[in-house]
């Protein structure tokens, strides 16, 4: 038997638990959460193990539940446990664990490290990047640049803080300069506070645009298998409006791409995740296990350049594929603590998924605003239609689910395609309700005219990217500049 210990307390964990709950061999699940998931809950009292509440952000407290329950693998759902160092002290103890170690986990917690080592590697869509941590820095720095940006945290703060600015009229570039400052003193000052665990702070990338994807894949710190891709719906409202969030909603094929990826740009995004592996080990010196994700993007410079990296399943991207995952979970676990991944043959159920979050108005902008709030889940008819639900930022006690400030509920549809799975959940959203609170969530989120858009900008994206690849162009920008002619800048 294996008594597994679970972190985490959202829907990226329930369905983590659910998976593991499946598997044929003999497990006793536990799970540390700072408030009590139902759905994770259920999932231990099935396997004959409990609930623990406390923090699992702080590592000596995982080491003593570890202790106390005879604990013997511990499975990281977020990212904070590992920048935190959760997995470098169990394993200290001889406790697996399925997740990074800190340094290894630094590959998310800093973009800027995750820019310098795919440089330093010459690691296929890498973009150009500057860093900064202090605000006079940048503000010499912008005297005299004006290009088009995307201005970010340089730390991995929850997705909040990207803002892109394109800088093309001349006669508004003081304007534009100003705004650029402006975004980075409420980065540094507001979204940034607190974090004093890494040293830069702002991270300036050049502005690219395109389809975005996941790409999440296990691997042993030697060998990636991928799953298959999962786009993320990041802004709070409907057609791309709105702050953006951890992802309110997510949709994934029956086949391993997205209707608006082609098998090539899926295989030259599994060889970008893999070469990230390699470097992290040449950079660190440490094997990297778990699930990483690569945040793609299919741009017109590179065809599938890498954006940002995550050191677990994405959420909601996770629910979509260890839903209809068929492999035995624990198999997996068993393959990446013996580093003998590529004796597994991942296997998932040939069915569209849409995951729709809903969410309590306050969230993103103000969690204490969407916090506290009750609301009413009729599982028996969301069933009925033919969805799932996974349990989000929620807490049960006294009988009652309780809002905590974050996405609250999501709900699975699957289907013969996402419009399918899309129209399902569309039809059980109405049964997660609050009767003294608005809650929001998205409706186009996987149907038709959604993807058939999609689609669309991806094969103009396509058409570009593939004319530089085939004159040489690839990794390379060329400018002409008056009285110097045609200036070619190599990646």
């Amino acid at each position: 038997m294996y008594r597994i210990l679970l972190l985490g307390e959202c829907s990226r964990e329930h369905a983590i638990a659910e998976a593991i709950t499946r598997s044929t061999y003999k497990v006793k699940l536990y799970a540390l959460m700072r408030h009590l998931n139902p759905g994770i809950k259920q999932c231990c009292e099935f396997t004959g193990g409990e609930v623990i509440i406390g923090d699992f952000l702080n590592p000596n407290e995982v080491v003593n539940v570890c202790k106390k329950y005879g604990i013997e693998i511990v499975v990281v759902g977020p990212e904070e446990p590992l920048f935190k160092g959760v997995c470098n002290a169990v394993e200290r103890e001889g406790i697996n664990c399925i997740g990074p170690c800190k340094e290894a986990a630094k590959i998310e917690q800093s973009k800027a490290f995750m820019r310098k080592i795919m440089w330093k590697y010459k690691i296929s869509g890498r973009l150009r990047f500057y860093t900064f941590s202090n605000i006079n820095e940048l503000v010499e720095f912008m005297k005299d640049f004006h290009e088009s940006i995307a201005i970010k945290p340089a730390r991995q703060v929850g997705g909040k803080g990207v803002k892109v600015i394109s800088d093309l009229q001349i006669y508004l570039r003081d304007v534009r300069s100003k705004v650029k400052i402006e975004h980075s003193k409420v980065i540094l000052d507001k979204i940034m506070k607190g974090y004093d665990d890494i040293e830069d702070k702002i991270l300036i990338e050049e502005k690219v645009d395109g389809i975005e994807y996941t790409l999440q894949c296990f691997t042993d710190g030697v060998h990636v298998l991928p799953m298959p891709l999962v786009q993320d719906y990041k802004h709070a409202f409907e057609y791309g409006i709105g702050p953006e969030t951890g992802g309110m909603g997510s949709i994934a094929d029956k086949e391993y791409t997205l209707p608006f990826i082609t098998w090539d740009e899926f295989e030259k995004s599994v060889e970008i995740v893999k070469q990230i592996v390699h470097a992290i080990k040449l950079e660190t010196g440490v094997e990297y296990k778990g699930v990483i994700a690569g945040q793609m993007m299919l741009t017109s410079i590179w065809g599938p350049t890498i954006i940002e990296c995550y050191s677990r399943f994405g959420d909601p991207e996770g629910v979509n594929v260890l839903s209809i995952l068929e492999t035995d979970f624990i198999e997996i676990i068993e393959a990446i603590l013996n580093k003998s991944l590529p004796k597994i043959k991942l296997k998932f159920k040939p069915y569209a998924t849409v995951v729709k979050a809903i969410a309590p108005i306050g969230y993103p902008n103000d969690k204490k605003l969407a916090q506290g709030h009750e609301i009413y889940v009729n599982v028996k008819k969301i069933e009925e239609i033919g969805c799932k639900i996974y349990y989000g930022s929620i807490h049960f006690e006294n009988g009652k689910l309780i809002t905590v400030g974050s996405r609250a509920i999501e709900i699975l549809g699957i289907g013969n395609s996402i419009p399918e799975a899309a129209e399902k959940v569309n039809k059980a959203l109405k049964y997660v309700y609050s009767p003294n609170w608005k809650l929001f969530y998205r409706l186009d989120i996987g149907s038709k005219e959604s993807i058939e858009k999609m689609i669309e900008f991806a094969e103009r994206i396509r058409e570009v990217y593939r004319y530089r690849q085939s004159h040489g162009l690839i990794g390379k920008i060329i400018d002409w500049i008056p009285g110097k002619g045609i200036i070619v800048h190599e990646y």
